[in-house]
């Protein structure tokens, strides 16, 4: 049965209720359940606006048209969409004995199916047909190195350097997210696309379509949020290591960067400068003047950022508190220790309302009121030691449904908390984000990635993909996090040209854990394991021919502020990715398609970043329709053409768009 019913088309059969109806520009919400009622979960979309579709049901079938796009569903179930053109963009993959004689076959396999499981909920698979030629852009955060997801198998979960963002852009025209944050997967096979969640209560997912990936991307990012306005300590130079041990370490380098007049907008305190994981405060021992020590860094001109860690100690102060309230991941079977280093740990469940303002209250007292307003929220997958998903269960439900939530509802806590105290531009670093996680100031970085040139090559792919879906703000660790010897010629190098492109990325910091390793001494006090740190990772710890190296790119962001805080207006209105893929400016140019080691930061400059060891020149695309002048020679190149450019160790290629000026020459 095909009738409407409050602005939507709504199909009875067998159990299964199926709703199709238009939520934001150009955009549908499908959702299907086959339980007594259709859960009123929105997930990551906001509300949408009510506007009217056009509805007409008739013999056969009914179809639902809103804006660019319509959507064709006839008497067997059977869905299909195509835009404003009649080109089909999408159609469900059916293999049964229906009346659909193209696709007729005894396989009975259906394009939508609702599978229950013992116990209630349901496995849902969601089938699409492959279209020859077709690429698919976004999905998160993956260490795969690939920009273009077309026959990948891609886990939905987070993990540390995986961010499982489900949305997919196609190059026919159209985005697909995939609005449930259950544990599942997705496969972009040449035989057909399928989405799968293990166990979930309903289908959920919204399409849009457009005439270009950038008008794709808005609607997207209107339906789901766009970020706040970048303050200004986010344009800037961010520092940090494995850790400063204590505040007198920390204000040495922040001195230090201002004695030599190089800039510096951040400086991290990072985890473990804490009495107990899940007490939330600095050790006083090796911290002994908190306000002193912002205060000092203020008159510096210095921001300072803290970790905060999710996981609490069973011998907190607040362990005993959040266990009785609720606030803690909860386990269905064995022991509730969900990590076992540096301490018995539980993370603290962000899913659960009172655990958000418990956790807030507790670093409003002993961070915020010192005038601390930047967080580094790390863990934020969570990280459990052992990934073992259906283990686990959240205040709204158990892992398997839920998981992927994590990060998004961690980021709301600081973002509410910090909105409530009148700061209109929250700005928190976190290791993980889900669809959504843009609107609550989560700067995402993309994990403990290991120190080599694949790594750095992988960061480039994950940091376009997670532009592409949605989260503009991105940043990775310079130099990769694990390994790394200052005095190593091959780490010098890479460190120059990871630092180089992160010059020219939406958020630049210097991170990583360095040899040689030091241990803490004591190791113990006060029956608490005390962690060392890795070895010195700030600019002039590299020697003076890649200090000098690292200086010039340290002033050239500094000289690019405004045309990067014009980028990050553009996300904030219209949620505009910073750094983008060739094709997002491009999409008429096919080769503009196939670039995955390039990229545009802002709308008119074009960044080739040297991403293999050795190398002092690379080729260069220059996409067609507009000219490429290069800031360093003055040369004007057409393009739609291939160069080769020179690259030696202190240049990274930047060509600039039909005359644009931007202080790329030192």
């Amino acid at each position: 049965m095909l009738y409407e019913q409050d602005g939507r088309l709504v199909r009875e059969f067998d159990h299964e209720v199926l709703w199709i109806e238009p939520w934001g520009l150009n955009g549908l919400r499908v959702r299907a359940t086959r339980r007594a009622r259709m859960e009123a979960f929105d997930w990551a979309l906001l509300p949408h606006d009510g506007a009217a579709a056009r509805i007409e049901i008739r013999e056969g079938g009914a179809t639902l048209t809103y804006g660019e796009l319509t959507a064709h569903i006839n008497d067997e179930g059977w869905l299909r969409f195509t835009n404003r053109a009649g080109v089909v963009l999408l159609e469900e993959r059916w293999r049964n004995r229906g009346k659909l004689t193209r696709y007729a076959s005894p396989l009975n396999i259906p394009g939508r199916e609702l599978k229950p499981i013992p116990g209630g909920e349901y496995r849902v698979t969601q089938r699409f047909e492959a279209f020859e030629g077709e690429r698919f852009f976004g999905l998160g955060q993956y260490q795969d190195g690939l920009l273009d997801k077309k026959g990948c198998l891609l886990e939905l979960a987070h993990r540390n350097s995986q961010s499982s963002v489900p949305f997919a852009l196609s190059s026919r025209g159209y985005g697909f997210f995939w609005n449930n944050p259950a544990l599942g997967r997705v496969s972009f096979a040449r035989n057909g696309s399928d989405w799968e969640a293990d166990c979930t209560q309903q289908l959920d997912y919204w399409l849009t379509a457009g005439s270009t990936p950038a008008q794709i991307v808005e609607q997207y990012m209107a339906v789901t949020g766009k970020p706040p306005m970048m303050p200004e300590r986010g344009l800037g130079f961010t520092q940090c290591k494995l850790r400063y041990r204590s505040q007198g370490e920390l204000l040495a380098v922040a001195r230090e960067h201002k004695q030599r007049g190089l800039p510096l907008d951040m400086i991290v305190a990072d985890f473990f400068h804490w009495t107990l994981q899940g007490d939330w405060k600095f050790d006083s021992t090796l911290w002994p003047d908190v306000p002193g020590m912002v205060r000092e860094l203020g008159e510096l001109g210095v921001e300072l950022m803290v970790s905060i860690w999710p996981t609490v100690d069973t011998r907190s102060e607040n362990f005993r508190t959040m266990k009785e309230r609720g606030y803690l991941v909860a386990v269905d079977r064995g022991l509730a220790i969900h990590m076992n280093w540096m301490g018995e740990t539980v993370f603290f469940d962000p899913t659960h309302p009172g655990a958000r303002e418990f956790i807030w209250e507790r670093v409003k007292e002993n961070y915020h009121r010192h005038g601390i307003r930047t967080f580094w929220l790390d863990e934020a997958e969570p990280e459990f030691g052992i990934y073992d998903f259906d283990v686990h269960r959240y205040h709204l439900g158990p892992a398997l449904q839920v998981t992927n939530l994590y990060p998004l509802f961690y980021a709301q806590a600081f973002f509410d908390g910090l909105k409530a105290e009148g700061d209109e531009q929250p700005l928190n670093l976190i290791r993980a984000a889900w669809a959504g996680s843009q609107r609550y100031g989560a700067l995402v970085w993309s994990g403990d990635v290991y120190s080599s040139f694949r790594s750095l090559r992988e960061q480039l792919a994950a940091g376009l993909s997670m532009a592409i879906a949605g989260i503009p703000w991105w940043t990775a660790d310079i130099g990769g996090f694990h390994g790394g010897d200052p005095a190593d010629p091959a780490f010098r190098e890479l460190l120059v040209r990871w630092f180089q492109w992160g010059a020219l990325s939406p958020v630049f910091r210097l991170h990583g854990d360095r040899v040689p390793f030091t241990k803490a001494d004591p190791e113990w006090r006060d029956g608490v394991r005390q962690f060392g740190s890795g070895g010195a990772n700030e600019v002039w710890s590299f020697g003076p021919d890649v200090y000098e190296i690292l200086v010039r790119y340290l002033r050239l962001r500094e000289r690019l502020r405004p045309y990067l805080r014009e980028a990050m207006r553009a996300a904030h209105e219209r949620g505009t990715p910073v750094m983008r893929p060739l094709f997002y400016d491009f999409p008429e140019d096919a080769r503009a398609w196939e670039i995955a080691d390039q990229y545009m930061l802002g709308d008119a400059a074009l960044v080739a970043p040297v991403l293999e060891a050795n190398v002092r020149e690379r080729s260069v695309y220059l996409p067609r329709g507009s000219t490429w002048t290069d800031p360093l020679t003055g040369l004007v190149h057409k393009g739609g053409q291939s160069l080769s450019l020179p690259a030696p160790i202190e240049t990274i290629p930047v060509l600039l768009r039909n005359g644009r000026e931007l202080p790329i020459r030192p």
